[in-house]
């Protein structure tokens, strides 16, 4: 499995609301009253949404590749294919009309230094786009690529998306956890 449904739900005192929080490799969906958060590097993330019944979800992953300027390895093509296919029938299945569904992308950042040489941003970020046209899902907004993290707060409900580049990193969580999930993708241990 590429994407686990898996989130570290909390309070968040800011919005005064239920907040769940993804790591790479993992999705959540929500029906209303909740925000999902997370920060992504390299990796991307996908918020969906029903822009009728307020239903969506973040995914969050990357699809990187062990050769340079090779086109994506087709087992980690279809694995991410899979796991979108896994994420957005869940959306269904709570409620979402698939005519009704719109996307904003984050990340795609050339962040990791191991896996610069890959343009595994980029190549995530065009995995994405693509996958979404062969849905007919419109992408309504996007900030993607650039050298930045960034940290995503959507509002499923509304489809309001905050977005804050992280400019100065002081700990090395993120690339720490896109380095363990870009070995877990090589590795085949996904599940």
């Amino acid at each position: 499995m590429y994407l686990k449904q898996r989130s570290a739900t909390y309070f968040d005192p800011y919005w005064r609301t239920r907040a769940q929080k993804i790591i790479p490799g993992e999705y959540c969906v929500a029906t209303s009253g909740s925000v999902i958060v997370t920060v992504v590097g390299s990796c991307v993330t996908a918020c969906i949404r029903d822009r009728d019944k307020g239903i969506g979800g973040m995914s969050h992953f990357m699809v990187a590749n062990t050769n340079e300027g090779q086109p994506i390895n087709a087992r980690l093509e279809n694995q991410a294919k899979a796991a979108m296919d896994k994420f957005i029938n869940h959306l269904l299945d709570i409620g979402a009309e698939p005519h009704q569904l719109e996307a904003k992308l984050f990340g795609g950042g050339n962040v990791l230094n191991g896996l610069q040489r890959d343009n595994v941003g980029a190549r995530s970020a065009q995995f994405l786009r693509n996958y979404l046209a062969e849905r007919n899902i419109p992408v309504i907004a996007a900030d993607m690529l650039d050298i930045y993290p960034r940290k995503v707060y959507f509002f499923p409900e509304s489809g309001k998306v905050l977005v804050k580049k992280l400019k100065d990193i002081k700990n090395e969580t993120i690339l720490k956890r896109e380095q363990e999930y870009s070995q877990r993708i090589f590795a085949g241990s996904l599940a």
